[in-house]
């Protein structure tokens, strides 16, 4: 979390398609739960593809895609989450370091299945 500005903002959009987001998260300890929510799930692999960034002066804007894998213990056996995301991302910088201001976490689809024993 220290990677995130004290004031930071993060916005989920879980239809990046909405111009209204699904939750919104301010101060670097509201994002407490939403990492701790990771550990509900048996395992979890997140596929960082492309990104870009464009660079001012002290702050950037960046793109990243990610597909985040979530294999959940469900009754009667175990699932697989697979969310296509997007991040916006706002990043400022502050005593020589760089920091996330703004993160917009844009789901663009998700697919769930049963997951095999293999």
């Amino acid at each position: 979390m220290s990677l995130f500005t004290v004031d930071t903002e993060f916005l989920v959009y879980m239809d990046s398609r909405s111009a209204v987001s699904t939750q919104e998260i301010h101060g670097r300890d509201g994002l407490r739960p939403v990492f701790d929510n990771l550990s509900t799930y048996e395992a979890t692999t997140h596929f960082n593809g492309q990104s870009a960034v464009r660079l001012a002066q002290d702050s950037a804007t960046g793109v990243s895609y990610c597909l985040a894998h979530h294999v959940k213990l469900d009754d009667p056996g175990r699932s697989l989450m697979i969310a296509s995301i997007r991040y916006l991302d706002h990043f400022v910088k502050m005593d020589g370091h760089w920091y996330f201001r703004q993160r917009k976490l844009m789901v663009d689809w998700i697919d769930s299945r049963p997951l095999g024993t293999g």
